[in-house]
């Protein structure tokens, strides 16, 4: 992704102050050495691919906005990996069941008590020649991964919306299928919606598709099943180059493909670095704001947050991240979400790496400085098990593990190989690395069997398991470790100082020449404590309370709210309720409720917003206005 990240380019955006990292400098043995953790085993999912392995799934589903149901069926090919295993084991949640067959024949089933956190397995016998089977089912209007927008929602007002979010564990609500990302599967679908809207797929799409309400998908590649994404709209396609293009609802999609045309260009650098792109479209689909993340990385078609379309480019990174994860993440994926950090650590790292090739190493330091923030926020926060990136998620919800751990650390950590072997030498290596697990998905244990063989074989006077051990099962970062700088923050940095002392007033700042960049570097890193009268002038000097940039107004939106400055409370309740992008709503709920007036404040937006957002947003930010 899950890009539920704000990282200035969207997912991540917090604080530097110009202080040394956090270290840890106990050094700690191996988190699997040490516990009773079952390398490669799936905590969060109930399926059995050990011995019966899912290959493909065939859907015909048909979306009814009435009912905000899916309903019709998933074929599944089967292959036993255990000689005469008769029993299949599925994820499911909230569905429906109403028969499984073997071509016309009734198979046995039951449907196990239900988990909170990972839905209800569902235990299907097999005949002996079993190796088709199809599941008849319907969603439940409640599906954690499914979310359908009325007309009022949507940009265009005139016709409802679909959705889908499966990561982490969410594809079981809408499809019964083995919902681990170990099991990678081909899929095709048929989908049947209203005439009058498109459907869209992480599969091949064809931009020229007449719009019959019926629409046909084959992903030919296999895939875990956190990357199969449905979306259902009035949706307009734009190409942006000879292999990108956006969809959008109309009134967005001149705006969107102006913002992100240098998408192919992103693509053409990326392919020279670290091999040929494997998925031949990279097309966008812009989404309503409710969509809880910053961006998706469905393959062939990456579901994007409007709230990136600041009109000046200063947010594409997200775009850069998304595309990153056709070679980390998509191409090869963490087999368990422990493993998380390899999809997102590695993606993160080749984000910055593209942003550099594409708009300079001055916008590249800061983008590294801010990321670097995130980081030293999330340390200072998270209790140090989770401040691991092969993070121990045991009897929890694996959307747990969506921080800048996996993110910032995870690239941090590659930076420092980078710097240790060389730039040129550590390109190369990812190349091979991409190359040696196409589309398989790994564990933490496997890719430090990978780097005993390769890195520190190749380069052992430089690098030690001792310390690559530390970044991976120790908490904090570890002393030593690269700190991202930037110049172009030191006239910021004095501008603050400058102002705080009373030495300058806000009007007389030269800030026109600021990237956007550097104006969250000025509002992250203000005094936690603002006067009434200090607030006032950077308001009226500089008009945050009514920016148009939804990450400028992010920053200045929390800052107000620690500070209780009244006069940008309505522009924060029109905020939480047109934004459902988790990453910049939920600072807000948790800042707001821990007063008694803040969390009526909470509430009451909260609860006229909920009807637009995504299950994900309303989950995480329920509890802070209840």
């Amino acid at each position: 992704m899950l890009a539920n990240r704000l990282i200035l380019f969207t997912f991540s955006i917090m604080l530097f102050a110009c202080s040394e990292p956090a270290t840890n400098t106990e050094q700690k043995p191996s988190q699997a050495a040490n516990s009773n953790i079952e390398v490669g085993k799936d905590y969060h999912s109930f399926s059995n691919p050990e011995s019966i392995k899912v290959t493909h799934i065939d859907l015909h589903l048909k979306a009814d906005f009435t009912k905000r149901v899916l309903l019709g069926s998933a074929s599944l090919n089967v292959e036993r990996q255990v000689e005469n295993a008769n029993e299949l084991i599925l994820d499911t949640r909230g569905l429906s069941i109403e028969n499984v067959k073997d071509g016309n024949d009734p198979l046995s089933f039951t449907l196990a008590e239900n988990d909170p956190n990972l839905g209800a397995a569902l235990h299907i016998t097999l005949k002996p020649t079993t190796q088709t089977v199809t599941i008849d089912y319907a969603t439940s209007p409640q599906a954690s991964g499914v979310q359908w927008l009325t007309p009022q929602q949507t940009a265009g007002k005139q016709h409802p919306f679909l959705f889908t979010q499966a990561q982490a564990v969410h594809a079981r609500s809408f499809i019964p299928l083995q919902d681990s990302p170990q099991v990678r599967v081909t899929y095709t679908a048929t989908i049947t919606t209203p005439p009058e809207l498109l459907a869209v797929m992480s599969a091949a799409n064809d931009p020229n598709t007449p719009r019959d309400g019926v629409y046909e998908f084959n992903m030919p590649q296999a895939i875990p099943s956190y990357l199969i994404a449905l979306a259902i709209g009035d949706l307009e396609f734009k190409a942006m180059g000879e292999r990108t293009g956006v969809y959008a609802e109309p009134s967005m999609l001149e705006a969107a493909a102006a913002e992100f045309e240098d998408t192919e260009n992103m693509l053409e650098v990326t392919e020279k670095t670290y091999g040929a792109y494997s998925w031949d479209r990279y097309d966008l689909l812009i989404l309503p704001p409710s969509f809880p993340f910053g961006g998706m990385e469905n393959p062939r078609l990456s579901f994007i947050t409007p709230t990136v379309i600041a009109g000046d480019k200063s947010l594409v990174s997200l775009i850069a991240h998304e595309l990153a994860h056709s070679w980390s993440g998509n191409t090869i994926s963490n087999a368990t979400w422990r493993d998380l950090w390899l999809n997102e650590g590695f993606t993160t790292y080749l984000t910055y790496r593209i942003m550099e090739m594409i708009y300079g190493t001055d916008r590249f330091n800061m983008e590294a400085v801010l990321g670097y923030q995130d980081l030293q926020a999330d340390i200072k926060s998270l209790p140090e098990n989770d401040q691991i990136l092969a993070v121990d998620l045991r009897g929890r919800n694996p959307d747990d593990v969506f921080s800048n751990i996996p993110y910032e650390k995870g690239a941090l950590f590659l930076r420092e190989l980078e710097h240790k072997i060389g730039r040129e030498n550590f390109d190369a290596f990812l190349m091979q690395y991409f190359e040696d697990f196409a589309f398989k998905s790994i564990t933490t244990d496997q890719f430090t069997a990978y780097l005993d063989k390769t890195l520190l074989t190749q380069y052992a006077d430089t690098l030690s398991k001792e310390r690559i051990n530390e970044w991976i099962f120790s908490p904090g970062i570890p002393s030593g470790a690269p700190v991202p700088s930037s110049n172009a923050f030191s006239v910021v940095d004095d501008a603050r100082e400058q102002w705080l002392a009373e030495e300058v007033q806000a009007n007389s700042i030269d800030t026109k020449e600021w990237t956007v960049h550097q104006w969250l570097y000025f509002l992250n890193n203000m005094p936690r404590e603002l006067t009434s009268k200090q607030l006032l002038e950077l308001d009226t000097s500089f008009a945050l309370t009514q920016s148009k940039n939804n990450e400028i107004a992010h920053s200045w939106l929390m800052i107000a709210v620690h500070n209780e400055y009244k006069p940008a409370y309505d522009r924060l309740y029109d905020y939480l309720v047109s934004i459902g992008r988790n990453k910049l709503v939920k600072p807000l709920y948790r800042e707001l409720s821990k007063t008694a007036e803040g969390k009526a404040f909470a509430k009451r937006a909260f609860e006229e917003a909920k009807p637009g957002y995504h299950p994900l947003t309303i989950s995480a930010n329920e509890g802070y206005v209840n």
